[in-house]
């Protein structure tokens, strides 16, 4: 006779994994919809279909809940982000993608960061993730650039780069002025190449 555990064992850890999620994805919402991290764990169960119990069963405390979901936040904008290699004008447009997305949920949680400590804890991996990506976009260019000039400093041009392209950017050129994707999006392309020039 066959015994049945290991598939037993299977669909429970499936079906944990799936409840799990649900959880996540629903702190995830919570917190978006209201641009704020004051969600209680009442409300982040209700949103997935369980008990408190069975939060805390799963993460042990809100905090451990938290760092799943900025685990999983992070994972989510690093796929959105992710770029054609060598190809400056896509990538642009693909970070344009992602602030239309995420971009005024970003300025939101950016605008309370000083009064508390856990959005700034939360949205400190974000600025770190930037750099490295700006880096990791404009790095040929950098490094064509340092083999032709002597003088030039890379870790300045790439502060200037982050600027350029940085959430804030986007937000003075789409929100405050109103301006289209397109625009936007050509705007930052010359700023970009001016600043690598």
């Amino acid at each position: 006779m066959t015994s049945t555990r290991p598939y037993t064992m299977t669909a429970r850890a499936d079906s944990a994994a799936e409840t799990a999620g649900r959880i996540v994805r629903a702190l995830i919402e919570l917190v978006t919809e209201r641009v704020s991290l004051e969600v209680t764990l009442d409300e982040v169960a209700g949103r997935a279909g369980v008990s408190v119990q069975t939060v805390l069963r799963h993460f042990g405390s809100r905090d451990a809940l938290l760092e799943r979901a900025m685990a999983v936040g992070a994972a989510e904008v690093a796929e959105e982000r992710s770029f054609p290699a060598g190809n400056l004008e896509d990538a642009l447009g693909v970070l344009l993608q992602h602030y239309e997305r995420r971009g005024d949920f970003v300025l939101g949680m950016l605008a309370h960061e000083q009064r508390d400590e856990r959005i700034r804890r939360v949205m400190a991996p974000g600025r770190v993730y930037h750099r490295d990506w700006v880096a990791d976009l404009f790095g040929p260019a950098l490094r064509t650039r340092a083999d032709a000039d002597t003088g030039f400093d890379a870790d300045e041009t790439i502060d200037l780069l982050v600027v350029a392209t940085d959430v804030y950017a986007w937000k003075l050129l789409r929100r405050d002025r109103g301006l289209s994707v397109g625009d936007v999006h050509r705007r930052m392309l010359r700023l970009t190449t001016a600043i690598l020039t």
